[in-house]
């Protein structure tokens, strides 16, 4: 929002800007998820696989509904950016936009990651995060954001008038070229705005302009995913590193990012149902 002014507030400004703040979306009237399910549940599991995301590139992972997956920071701190879609049906991805309204800018053990209209449901919880205790810093920043896009090679060369390839959207059209065996043009169209994984970002106090600041993740934190229906995931190791001191460029130092896929126990989940599609008719009013 621009700082100029162009016209003289009304007499009653004051009135109107202490009108009461409201949430949109009351937590109460969310599906309940049941963390202690999930906390019992991944005390016996078992890692079936893993795959390492190079420095500077992408690649992807499918992830069976009721399985867990982690993405572990292993030399460095790194950035990720994170793609979810149904592993069956890719029109259904990660909504960022919804999770934001349903939850908050930063999102952490308990809050759920929402699949795009109509389907509209958690397609993955975040079940643990060593990052957890960051909380808010007096920037007012935070971890695991849902407000930025993807760093992209448009807004790049837009601003510096330069192609790079590395950016986190090329990245992540790449790996699903790839896991698809697409063409580009055909995977960028499904590539969607991402959650940021280890990311400190916030909006500056005066300006409130979107900001990103060095990574606290070090080797050895992970953020921790139930799937709740059968995934395919993609993953970018960020061309800014920590993301305290460039966006894209092959000078800042990256590393890369180990994606683990566990098994639970059998029977530990008889009582979990992947959730279904919304139930809205879908008319729209028409019929």
């Amino acid at each position: 929002m621009s700082d100029t002014i162009h016209h003289v507030p009304p007499e009653d400004a004051a009135e109107r800007r202490a009108a009461p703040a409201l949430i949109c979306y009351s937590i109460d009237q969310l599906p309940p998820c049941d963390m202690k399910l999930y906390e019992q549940v991944r005390q016996n599991m078992t890692k079936v696989s893993e795959l390492t995301v190079a420095p500077r590139d992408g690649a992807t992972f499918n992830v069976p509904e009721g399985h867990f997956f982690r993405i572990v920071s292993i030399e460095g701190p790194q950035v990720g950016d994170l793609n979810l879609w149904n592993a069956h049906d890719l029109s259904e991805r990660f909504f960022s936009g919804k999770t934001r309204q349903l939850h908050a800018t930063h999102v952490s053990t308990g809050d759920r990651l929402w699949s795009s209209l109509p389907g509209l449901r958690p397609m993955a919880t975040i079940t643990h995060d060593t990052l957890d205790w960051y909380g808010w810093d007096e920037d007012g920043g935070g971890i695991h954001d849902v407000i930025g896009t993807r760093c992209d090679p448009y807004t790049n060369f837009m601003l510096k008038g330069l192609d790079y390839h590395h950016c986190c959207h090329s990245n992540l059209t790449r790996a699903l070229v790839t896991a698809k065996d697409i063409l580009p043009r055909e995977a960028e169209l499904h590539i969607h705005d991402v959650l940021n994984v280890f990311m400190c970002t916030g909006f500056t106090h005066d300006t409130h302009q979107y900001f990103m600041k060095a990574s606290p993740v070090r080797p050895g934190d992970f953020i921790e995913f139930f799937a709740e229906i059968d995934l395919l995931g993609a993953l970018s190791t960020c061309p800014g590193g920590d993301c305290g001191s460039s966006h894209s460029d092959d000078s800042t130092p990256c590393y890369p990012l180990l994606v683990e896929i566990f098994k639970p126990a059998e029977d530990s989940l008889d009582s979990w149902k992947s959730p279904a599609r919304s139930g809205y008719s879908g008319s729209h009013g028409l019929s």
